[in-house]
């Protein structure tokens, strides 16, 4: 069970964050199917920042994963610009930007680490290795059955997620900038007839959607992979696309459903080596979050409110 738990937690961490930052774009109005691609590129600039400086911090240490974690929340956030160029800027059709920013993310990506690594490293690779992050316990708590699982073995990146989670859902809900955003989603017309410029409020929304989606792929590169390849783009941006839309595009209830997710992966992988049953039903495991994100929206989707204003390119002109 503990092993679950743990696991379990690993992959749906950076998974909810990565939502939130989707969540922040779509309720601003920017439909953002670009995740895929943001945690991508963000996986990249932080890998890339890891490998460089590997003889200074050493790989895995603490102070190079949080310098990673920057400089991958930094990449995100940069290469989201050309979301928001293209959807709000040049009024594109967002649900193809979307898809053309994360095939655009894995070719430059791939072709940029195979072009490095001989340079900088003298060994034609695809991939930049960075080892799995190191983890700690958290003494005394960590004793309390099942619920102790939840502080043993924790990555750092893990309280960093919680943390970033916290002052994301503080900012959506409890400030002057969050309204805005939100009713950006809802009534970009109104905000625009307060004297708010709509095309600020959604440019920002998507650089935080950039910005957190880099934490994931940062994350998922220092747990799940160990290094940074094309195999990162395996479809987590598109599983927490499903998470945000499931949790009604609020942050609590998503988190329910990352959870879920994450469970629902970690514990079949459990009842793999319960059952001593061949690696190839490892992989088969992998589906599991996936087929249970279709089960979810096949039922629950019919109840969902997406903001009214989603996927609406704004015309001040037609106010």
């Amino acid at each position: 069970m503990n092993t679950v738990i743990i696991d379990g937690l690993s992959f749906s961490l950076p998974l909810f964050i990565m939502a939130i930052g989707g969540i922040y774009s779509e309720r601003s109005g920017v439909t953002n199917l670009a995740l895929e691609g943001l945690q991508g590129f963000g996986a990249f600039t932080g890998s890339l920042f890891a490998v460089l400086t590997a003889n200074v911090f050493g790989l895995g240490s603490l102070s190079q994963v949080l310098l990673a974690i920057l400089f991958a929340v930094i990449g995100g956030a940069v290469y989201s610009l050309l979301h928001a160029l293209l959807c709000i800027r040049f009024k594109a059709n967002m649900v193809i930007s979307g898809v053309v920013i994360n095939i655009l993310a894995m070719a430059l990506t791939t072709f940029f680490t195979k072009q490095l690594n001989p340079i900088l490293f003298g060994t034609p690779s695809d991939k930049f290795n960075l080892g799995v992050s190191g983890r700690f316990t958290i003494p005394v708590i960590s004793k309390i059955p099942v619920l102790g699982a939840v502080f043993t073995d924790l990555y750092p990146f893990e309280i960093v997620i919680v943390l970033a989670a916290f002052v994301a859902w503080f900012v959506l809900y409890k400030t002057r900038y969050g309204m805005h955003l939100r009713a950006c989603g809802d009534n970009p017309h109104a905000v625009d007839a307060a004297g708010i410029e709509v095309g600020k409020v959604r440019l920002g929304a998507v650089m935080v959607s950039g910005a957190l989606s880099g934490i994931a792929g940062i994350c998922f590169a220092y747990s799940i992979s160990a290094n940074f390849s094309s195999a990162i783009y395996v479809g987590y941006g598109y599983l927490a696309i499903a998470a945000l839309i499931f949790g009604n595009w609020k942050i609590l209830p998503t988190l329910g459903a990352c959870l879920l997710f994450g469970f629902a992966r970690s514990g079949g992988n459990k009842i793999v080596l319960i059952l001593q049953m061949p690696s190839a039903y490892s992989d088969l495991v992998m589906i599991l979050p996936y087929v249970l994100t279709l089960l979810l929206l096949v039922f629950f989707s019919k109840h969902n409110q997406a903001p009214r204003a989603l996927g609406e390119i704004y015309d001040k002109g037609k106010r």
